[in-house]
């Protein structure tokens, strides 16, 4: 492991704003994350497998009255999004290192509020379905911590995976479904909150269309048609 890896690692093991292994409070966590770490009552928006956090700390910027927390097990990526963070005293954004396999260890059934998975990889060889992050076990993990009536959202660039995941969610028989396979050139851009990844720039950089999928978990009807551009 380079020397740069070794002194992020040992930053982020400094930081109030990640929690990891090794800490006295890791895995101890579901069902107290407001009253706990936030010291409030505000609605949780979790990211899975996050990278540097730019979503996380994107949506922190623009909702002080919500709390986000960014999920990825390399602790060199967490790195950057704590960074800002810190620097921005963006108090209700924090950072968790864990694999996305045990989720439920970290949150409790209805804990969350809303979801997001952006540009997870899309693991194309069929050996790897079920290593999915949109693949119906994990799918289901999430709709167990996620409050019935919130949202799991879906970004990727990979044509495949969107594809995939929208079989899965449409054969769950999921409501409040909403989906585009170009997001930039549809009515469904404000559901992203104009926040773009460094690889989601690079993506548009080389014509390359933005896929987005939302739904809504654990109700009867909400009266919402789908959409696709």
């Amino acid at each position: 492991m380079g020397r740069s890896k070794l002194a992020k690692f040992a930053v982020v093991a400094e930081r109030e704003n990640v929690l990891q292994p090794g800490d006295e409070l890791y895995g101890q966590m579901a069902g107290k994350w407001r009253e706990s770490h936030f010291e409030n009552n505000n609605p949780v928006v979790l990211e899975i497998g996050c990278g540097r956090g730019e979503y996380t700390v994107g949506m922190g910027r623009m909702f002080p009255e919500k709390n986000f927390i960014g999920t990825d097990i390399k602790g060199a990526r967490i790195w950057k999004g704590s960074t800002l963070a810190v620097e921005e005293e963006l108090h209700n954004v924090a950072f968790l290192r864990t694999f996305i396999e045990r989720i439920e260890e970290h949150f409790a059934e209805n804990e969350v509020d809303e979801i997001w998975i952006t540009f997870p990889d899309p693991r194309p060889r069929d050996r790897d379905i079920k290593r999915r992050l949109t693949s119906p076990r994990f799918l289901e993990m999430y709709e167990r911590i996620v409050k019935p009536g919130g949202i799991i959202h879906l970004k990727t660039d990979n044509g495949p995976l969107y594809e995939y995941t929208l079989e899965v969610v449409q054969e769950r028989q999921v409501k409040g479904l909403l989906h585009t396979g170009d997001l930039y050139n549809s009515d469904l851009q404000d559901h992203t909150m104009g926040i773009y990844t460094t690889y989601e720039k690079r993506y548009l950089a080389e014509g390359i269309a933005i896929k987005y999928l939302q739904y809504r978990v654990g109700i009867e009807s909400i009266g919402v048609k789908g959409f696709e551009s």
